[in-house]
């Protein structure tokens, strides 16, 4: 049943013969009575008791504001979610006036990275950064946008990047490498004003355990079947697996230094492989001594017949990472590991390998044996195979 309404409009006559319209009711257990001159008066009365009484019952209260009903709305919105903290309103908003700083610029992350990628491909130009190092900046940097599409550099906090840094289960360099990119690409818009500060100065890196002996590596047996199955399935390559296992190149088909070394500075003759700081990682020129049996396969396979990079090389290189563990740098630390080995010269070994000698002894120091190492560099071409690699024990060899 539809309940009484609990006000009511009536009309009367009063004595002097004019005609009015009552309100009647009751409001907090007080009688009410109004008279209007019109019935629209008394519509509007009726219906201002009526929400007055509404909000009596459900909390609400009716006040007269300057503010407008969408603000209204937020301001309760914050009052709810300020329930249960300890201090009011405007102890918030004090705290917001006085550290918060608008962005100059709201920067679409998108647009950010394509300034500042520019700006490093204009360092790259100007020999100021390696062209390794942009590469892994820019892909990294993609990989940021496609993690957070549409959002402004403003919108990067630091709780957002820890979640970016950990996507995918990252290991602790993966993270630290990530980090590190997007700090340098904070800083820079941070000198830009599309962002008040650096969320990542309260991220520090995670700590890594250092471990001696880390390295992966083949075993001499491992690298002479290696080369064995090369020279027989993949003849065009074996200058790329020679340099890269026997003289410790970068292997990288991406932005490694093999990519980078021109056949004229493989020097046979005298016996050195000349790296300039433009194809070297870091950035600083290199002598690699050549070693006997390097020097044997090179003859055997002259670089002006079979380029260091063939046209196939990557599909070569997949058919062989089926057969043997054919990891990113498992050429290199095998080499390392077995120069040392031979010559125990920590120092002499960060030269040929453009390392510091913490980075060698801390990962290469007695892995392999000097007998292992000295089977590792007797491998030799078939075509050569019968005939003993010059015998040099002495570092005094390595004099340019």
């Amino acid at each position: 049943m539809k309940p009484k309404n609990q006000y009511s409009v009536t009309r009367f006559k009063n004595r002097n013969g004019v005609f009015s319209f009552r309100v009647e009711g009751r409001l907090h257990g007080v009688r009410i009575r109004r008279n209007f001159k019109s019935q629209e008066e008394a519509a509007a009365e009726k219906a201002a008791l009526e929400v007055n009484s509404e909000q009596t019952k459900s909390g609400l209260q009716s006040a007269s504001t300057f503010l407008t009903a969408d603000q209204l709305r937020e301001a309760e919105a914050m009052f709810r979610r300020l329930a249960g903290r300890p201090h009011p309103l405007s102890f918030y908003m004090e705290y917001a006036f006085a550290n918060y700083r608008e962005p100059v610029t709201r920067k679409l992350l998108t647009e950010a990275v394509k300034e500042y990628l520019a700006t490093k491909k204009h360092e790259h130009e100007q020999d100021l950064l390696s062209e390794p190092h942009l590469t892994r900046v820019g892909r990294d940097l993609k990989r940021l946008e496609k993690h957070f599409p549409s959002v402004t550099v403003a919108e990067l906090t630091g709780a957002r990047l820890v979640g970016y840094f950990e996507a995918g289960r990252a290991g602790l360099k993966t993270y630290n490498n990530r980090r590190g990119i997007v700090s340098t690409f904070l800083k820079f818009a941070l000198q830009r004003d599309w962002i008040t500060d650096n969320p990542l100065m309260k991220i520090p890196p995670r700590r890594i355990r250092r471990r001696r002996g880390g390295a992966t590596t083949f075993t001499a047996q491992q690298a002479k079947d290696l080369m064995a199955y090369v020279e027989e399935h993949h003849t065009s390559a074996v200058p790329f697996f020679a340099l890269c296992l026997f003289a410790g190149i970068r292997p990288c088909l991406r932005t490694g230094e093999i990519l980078r070394l021109p056949a004229e500075h493989v020097k046979i003759d005298a016996s050195m492989i000349c790296l300039d700081a433009k194809a070297s990682k870091v950035r600083e020129p290199r002598n690699i001594t050549i070693q006997p049996n390097l020097s044997a396969w090179l003859k055997a396979y002259p670089l002006d017949k079979f380029p260091i990079i063939p046209a196939n090389l990557q599909h070569i290189r997949e058919k062989v990472a089926l057969k043997f563990p054919l990891t990113h740098d498992v050429m290199r630390h095998t080499f390392i590991s077995m120069f040392v080995a031979k010559f125990r010269s920590i120092g002499e070994a960060a030269i040929q390998a453009g390392n510091s000698e913490g980075i060698i002894r801390r990962h290469y120091l007695d892995l392999k044996s000097p007998e292992e190492a000295a089977e590792f560099f007797g491998i030799l071409p078939r075509t050569v195979a019968t005939a003993a690699p010059e015998k040099t024990n002495d570092i005094v060899s390595f004099a340019a």
